[in-house]
């Protein structure tokens, strides 16, 4: 068990990432840490395992106050492993050596017993068959499942994830999640700062939500995601899972919206082609109809995705005369309004407290080959 009583952390330059933290992590806790960049998550990770030393406060892990001087720091760290999100390994090692030298310098075993560790883990990352390869012959995923093979290794009763999946492409995710879905099965208690929040709902069984140095919120995955109690909880929770634009001229941004779509579609996983739809859809809808043929448009588009569902939404409201998207001349729009994973809805407004008149709903589903 940690416990963790105000912590605080002032760094050289008067910033302080950790104001007053005070948690508990119980034995086999699966722990994300969300919240916005700078509140201080990655700190609080850092200050567990004093690879960054606290200003003040106390950790005791296991009873011992590992903030106290004189404090045997390389045992309790013997405890922990920490993944990081640049994947630390030594690139003139082979993939084996870099988890076998740890386990000798660190642990004292004898090669062979190294080796046999490295194997098996190798084993259960699916890379056996890069034993005798380099780190920079390998994909950022592979190397990041090295780098926690190589943390298992030193059989840690915690490990500490900041952001592991953050350096990755979108398509080598979900194979470093996977390896840390396996773990979150064995009953180490686990610590992982992300950005990935269906990730983080799947794995853990309780969410820290940090937001300005502190503890804002804390619960399960259903109350934090789904029922959060602090307003800002709230509005963090509704800007992940939701995208709001309010377009009111010809000279909105579209490649700026076009980029924080794709930023979106990261986090959660969504498949390019899906968002380059929503795109074609969103152009010839919003800005070659709506906007173009309007002397003072405004019209208000959200782009929502339900996890659950595995749906893609994008909602678009306006004023003034009705739009029929079947009437559109854009041969490439009225091919995607056919696909059988395309979904669309035209409905009136009847009373709506900014004035808009009509609603064109477009639902964008995935179907995997042989569906």
């Amino acid at each position: 068990m940690i416990e963790i009583k105000h912590l605080r952390k002032v760094f050289d330059d008067d910033t302080i990432p950790l104001k007053d933290i005070d948690v508990t992590i119980n034995d086999g806790d699966v722990i994300s840490i969300i919240g916005p960049s700078g509140t201080g998550k990655s700190t609080l990770l850092r200050c567990i395992n004093m690879l960054t030393e606290p200003t003040s406060g106390n950790i005791i892990v296991d009873g011992q106050d590992i903030t106290e001087k004189g404090c045997n720091l390389n045992e309790i760290r013997k405890k922990m492993g920490m993944v990081f999100q640049s994947f630390n390994l030594f690139g003139h090692l082979t993939i084996i050596e870099n988890i076998m030298n740890p386990q000798i310098t660190l642990l004292g075993r004898s090669r062979q017993e190294a080796y046999d560790k490295a194997m098996d883990l190798l084993q259960q990352v699916g890379l056996a068959s890069k034993v005798f390869a380099y780190p920079d012959e390998l994909s950022g995923g592979q190397q990041q499942r090295i780098a926690i093979a190589r943390t298992l290794a030193m059989d840690p009763d915690i490990i500490l994830f900041d952001e592991p999946t953050s350096a990755l492409d979108p398509s080598m995710i979900g194979e470093v999640q996977s390896v840390i879905k396996m773990l979150a099965k064995s009953g180490r208690t686990m610590m992982i700062v992300t950005h990935e929040m269906d990730f983080a709902r799947k794995i853990s069984n309780r969410i820290i939500f940090m937001y300005d140095g502190y503890i804002y919120e804390e619960g399960t995955p259903k109350q934090i995601f789904e029922h959060p109690k602090k307003e800002i909880t709230k509005r963090f929770i509704q800007r992940l899972s939701s995208l709001t634009y309010r377009v009111k001229s010809s000279d909105f941004d579209t490649e700026a919206m076009n980029d924080e779509l794709q930023a979106y579609g990261e986090k959660l996983l969504i498949e390019a082609e899906r968002l380059t739809k929503l795109m074609i859809a969103f152009e010839e809808i919003v800005m070659n109809n709506l906007v173009a043929y309007s002397e003072d448009p405004d019209v208000l588009v959200k782009v929502e995705y339900s996890e659950k569902l595995d749906i893609l939404t994008m909602l678009v409201c306006y004023k003034g005369e009705k739009f029929d998207v079947g009437s559109s001349e854009n041969r490439l729009f009225i091919d995607l309004l056919a696909e059988p994973t395309t979904e669309v809805r035209q409905d009136d407004i009847d009373s709506d407290p900014l004035g808009y008149e009509h609603m064109i709903s477009i639902r964008f589903r995935w179907v995997e080959e042989g569906e």
